[in-house]
């Protein structure tokens, strides 16, 4: 019992902490020492240090390394290419200022089914957004909960193919690929997208009913676009032609798409075997596929804008170093969880988990990414932690119940999709600074575009795969 205490302790020092913005890379494994100190374990901290905590974080970087490094390559060329402002303006002008909200989740849901990363989506869109909802007198305190809804949401964890890092986790776990269950993903996603942007209408005809407008904000800057067409700011962003910008994207799902279901389908992996005993192609060519798919973006990005690139050696190296931050966060939570997943006390929460519904793992899967994430203050740390733990248990169980795996993927992505957007999130806190904005006034807005309508997705998603099966 001392040993669940001090799991418990730990996890809440861990999210507590992690809201006051200590980072995760020295919480992590102060937070697993002291559970292993409260367990009563203090004797075998060295040897849990390097051979428990250190194993896991090193297993999860060799692994996803690629995807994390290629990922942030590809938003950072898309970002200085001009192709992300592009396709936001084009977008812009197609809708205009009376479609405000729709026009914003738009752009971010384009952008991020794209590979482009959430933190450059928001700084690309802000912009815009606040010109827009200026223009349409809609309260600047809605734009968070707006680029949230299009950028942390459906396109993360629901839409098929999505090349999101939260998609990618499960596959070497369930051997699926990043299409799991692509019907029961489309319709996850219209939930949240209607949802999210129906509770936001309410709030922009609310806020019109009481006369409140945009506000005033000093910090607020006003910057025109150069060619007059429009009054929108975008910054000092490049563009380019449409069909330039828009063919990465193409490229990242259409690639993926054609090696997960003919390429590899059709590839003979028995010569593996004598030189790579340990790789099991079946597990592996999810990755694999995605990995080709954004090397093919991002290599299509560089050539067709050779002699236009303002600084290409910067923007490789900005895209570069801006993977491993990300990385090793999402990693040293995985140390801490392979840490608590080895004290005697884990095998209690376990159990509990486990046994919530031994008839439909789905829910039982569902309530353990949404607490790990809300926990972590992260989608992909708790969907990592949740699956090198619980990962194995829980394949064994939808395979007893007769469940699809890829309807097990998909539940996982999209349930770590929920609570991860606490108030202590880091995606949430650098969103409101981006806009400069505090919690106060907007996070309500967020909580409800980000949690409760994914709330009900999910909910919808387990009660027609459990009806249907996975489609």
């Amino acid at each position: 019992m001392s040993s669940t205490l001090a799991i418990i302790v730990s996890l809440l020092l861990l999210m507590f902490l992690a809201y006051r913005g200590i980072t995760v890379l020295l919480l992590a494994p102060l937070m697993a020492a002291l559970a292993v100190f409260l367990s009563g374990d203090i004797g075998f901290l060295l040897p849990i240090y390097t051979d428990t905590f250190m194993k896991a974080l090193g297993g999860y970087v060799l692994q996803f390394l690629p995807i994390f490094l290629l990922g942030a390559l590809f938003g950072q060329l898309m970002a200085d290419s001009g192709a992300a402002n592009t396709i936001a303006r084009w977008i812009v002008k197609r809708l205009g200022p009376k479609h405000s909200l729709a026009t914003v989740v738009i752009a971010c849901g384009l952008l991020t089914y794209g590979g482009v990363s959430l933190f450059v989506v928001a700084f690309a869109i802000y912009p815009i957004a606040r010109d827009l909802f200026r223009a349409a007198d809609i309260p600047k305190r809605l734009i968070p909960a707006t680029i949230a809804l299009g950028s942390f949401t459906f396109t993360m964890t629901a839409m098929p193919g999505t090349p999101a890092i939260q998609n990618a986790i499960p596959i070497p776990y369930y051997g699926t690929n990043v299409f799991a269950a692509p019907g029961l993903g489309l319709i996850g996603s219209a939930i949240m997208l209607l949802g999210g942007l129906w509770w936001l209408q309410t709030r922009v005809n609310k806020a019109k009913t009481a006369g409140e407008g945009y506000g005033d904000h000093e910090s607020d800057q006003h910057i025109p676009i150069d060619d007059g067409s429009t009054v929108y700011a975008t910054g000092p962003l490049s563009t380019m032609p449409l069909f330039l910008a828009f063919l990465p994207l193409i490229l990242v799902i259409g690639v993926n798409a054609l090696f997960t279901y003919w390429v590899f389908p059709q590839t003979d992996f028995s010569a593996f075997a004598d030189k790579f005993p340990h790789v099991e192609p079946a597990k592996m060519k999810g990755l694999w596929a995605l990995i080709i798919a954004l090397v093919s973006a991002c290599f299509t990005l560089i050539v067709t804008r050779l002699g236009r690139w303002e600084n290409l050696k910067e923007t490789v190296n900005q895209g570069v170093f801006g993977f491993m931050l990300p990385l090793f966060n999402t990693a040293s939570e995985v140390g801490y969880g392979a840490v608590i997943a080895g004290l005697a006390g884990f095998a209690l929460i376990r159990d509990a988990v486990l046994n919530l519904t031994p008839s439909n793992p789905l829910i039982s899967e569902a309530i353990a990414m949404n607490v790990l994430a809300g926990i972590t203050g992260s989608s992909s740390g708790g969907l990592s932690i949740a699956l090198q733990t619980l990962g194995a248990d829980y394949l064994a169980m939808a395979q007893q119940a007769g469940i699809s795996p890829e309807l097990m993927h998909r539940v996982a992505v999209m349930a770590a999709g929920g609570f991860d957007t606490l108030p202590h999130c880091g995606a949430i806190i650098t969103l409101l600074a981006i806009c400069k904005l505090n919690h106060r006034q907007s996070y309500m807005n967020i909580a409800m575009v980000t949690m409760v309508a994914p709330l009900f997705a999910i909910i919808t998603v387990i009660t027609l795969g459990t009806i249907f099966g996975s489609f």
